[in-house]
């Protein structure tokens, strides 16, 4: 009896060891596992802290660099918009410059018109020697001043030279040779002493013919007066220093 007890008692106490090593292990087997899940959750906050600071530092970089750009484009639309304003500012000043320069331009059309027909006007008031002298700056002139092609600037300029040929003419004395009808309709080459538009003087080389000349509404007026001859001849030779200067008589026409 003794025996079959101890071998009962054995017998259990086989079977009760391993359930109450299982009971033991399973409170420290869930403490290593707890403690590897901790381990992993604490790995995993150190990683993720660690790439949240390179995020950071990156964001941070990207956030300075995005405000610079944008501050450049701030600045760069600023200024368009300063130079849309000044460019309209131009816009309107040239307008009106050229408003200005249109409304000059027709009043200078207007006014060489003008001029242009005046100084057809005198044309024969003008002796031959000058309108040979300038004519191509006569071919130049329109023959109609209220359609012609020719730019203002470009009558404008002819005009002034023919003007100033005119004047250069006026302002002293010019000795010509030309050819001029006697009595008897024959062509006698003399010389001419043109004193400016007001007067000239002719006289052939033979001295029998001379006279007097004066510009008109229709073209030089001639009038024979051989008793010129000697004075023209004299005024001629002074022209050339061929005599010393001196004041020689010779009529002239007042109107």
């Amino acid at each position: 009896m003794i025996r079959r007890y101890l071998a009962a008692v054995g017998a259990g106490a086989s079977l009760a060891l391993p359930f109450s090593l299982r009971a033991a292990e399973s409170p420290l087997a869930n403490a290593r596992e707890s403690v590897a899940q901790w381990v992993q959750t604490q790995q995993l906050i150190s990683r993720t802290r660690t790439e949240w600071e390179s995020d950071k530092e990156m964001l941070t970089q990207s956030k300075a660099l995005f405000e610079r750009e944008l501050k450049s484009v701030q600045e760069e639309m600023a200024k368009q918009t300063t130079n849309s304003s000044v460019a309209d500012a131009e816009r309107l000043k040239l307008d009106a410059d050229l408003k200005r320069s249109n409304e000059a331009l027709e009043t200078a059309r207007h006014h060489i018109s003008s001029l242009e027909t005046e100084f057809r006007a005198l044309l024969p008031l003008l002796p031959e020697p000058v309108l040979s002298g300038a004519q191509q700056l006569l071919n130049r002139l329109p023959a109609d001043s209220s359609n012609t092609k020719a730019s203002v600037t470009e009558r404008v300029q002819t005009l002034v030279s023919l003007l100033s040929e005119v004047d250069k003419f006026n302002n002293a004395v010019t000795v010509f040779t030309e050819k001029r009808r006697n009595a008897q309709g024959e062509e006698v080459s003399v010389e001419t002493v043109y004193v400016g538009l007001g007067a000239a003087y002719f006289v052939n080389e033979s001295g029998n013919f001379a006279g007097a000349g004066t510009p008109g509404e229709k073209g030089w007026k001639w009038t024979a007066d051989p008793t010129l001859a000697a004075d023209v001849r004299e005024t001629i030779r002074i022209y050339r220093n061929e005599r010393t200067a001196r004041f020689v008589p010779l009529p002239v026409a007042i109107r």
